[in-house]
């Protein structure tokens, strides 16, 4: 019983404070200005909760209906993320003629030297049954007069701790072409003064793309390790349309030889 009083309070309560914000919304025209001020301010710390309730109820409502970290991750691995654009709803979900170094969320960057940009980026919500990431990203490129075009993902913090040179860092992602095109992943890792490059084509024979990236191979300091981050490198984009339904990273050690 307490429990039907309480949801009945919580309603009322509701439709008072909604009254109370339609009057002010309504009265905001012809308010002094004292009150104007004061409002504002309230409308703003009430806007931070709202959007933030807003954000995470897109991200768990939007279909496809998972958690938003479920994914395949190897067997032993320490490790594993989907970045932020195909997690959740973003606060602006495209851009048009998209300048170098625009960002799409907190952690996408689009880079390229046209003097003229015809590139659009868009967040997309993924509906179909086999998508596991909520949202995907939609790249149009029309005419590209400039020599190259790459996206870059900035890593979290937490992907630098422990890292070691006996790791694979592995990408997963699914991508869909309007038509054929190279597309190159590059892992850098700062370290100290210097930055480790690792390189991998995407194959591009089935629609779930993976690479990995053995630190065997490189001159990672471990104890200098700053930060890492990757290029998706696209060749020849010119007149296509690349929609990445998702994109994921693991790390695990390598078996021991």
């Amino acid at each position: 019983m307490a429990k039907k009083d309480g949801s009945l309070l919580d309603r009322l309560a509701w439709r008072r404070e909604f009254r109370r914000w339609k009057r002010l919304a309504a009265a905001a025209g012809v308010s002094d200005l004292a009150s104007l001020r004061r409002h504002r301010v309230q409308a703003r710390q009430l806007r931070t909760h709202i959007d933030q309730l807003i954000h995470v109820a897109d991200g768990r409502l939007a279909l496809p209906r998972i958690g938003s970290n479920a994914f395949h991750v190897p067997h032993g691995s320490d490790w594993a993320w989907r970045p932020e654009l195909w997690r959740g709803p973003l606060g602006e979900q495209g851009k048009a003629s998209v300048r170098s170094k625009s960002m799409l969320g907190n952690e996408v960057t689009l880079f390229h030297d046209c003097d003229r940009s015809e590139l659009t980026l868009r967040q997309l919500r993924n509906l179909r049954e086999a998508d596991l990431a909520p949202f995907g990203l939609r790249m149009d490129v029309f005419a590209f007069d400039g020599s190259f075009l790459s996206l870059v993902i900035d890593f979290p913090p937490d992907a630098v701790a422990g890292l070691k040179r006996r790791h694979l860092i592995r990408l997963d992602t699914i991508v869909e072409l309007e038509k054929p095109l190279e597309i190159f992943a590059r892992l850098n890792i700062k370290h100290g003064p210097n930055t480790e490059q690792l390189v991998r084509e995407l194959p591009l024979h089935d629609d779930e793309r993976m690479v990995e990236f053995d630190l065997a191979y490189s001159n990672l300091n471990e104890k200098r390790v700053e930060r890492i981050w990757l290029d998706l490198i696209f060749e020849g984009p010119e007149m296509n349309q690349v929609v990445i339904r998702d994109l994921t990273f693991s790390r695990r050690p390598r078996a021991e030889l």
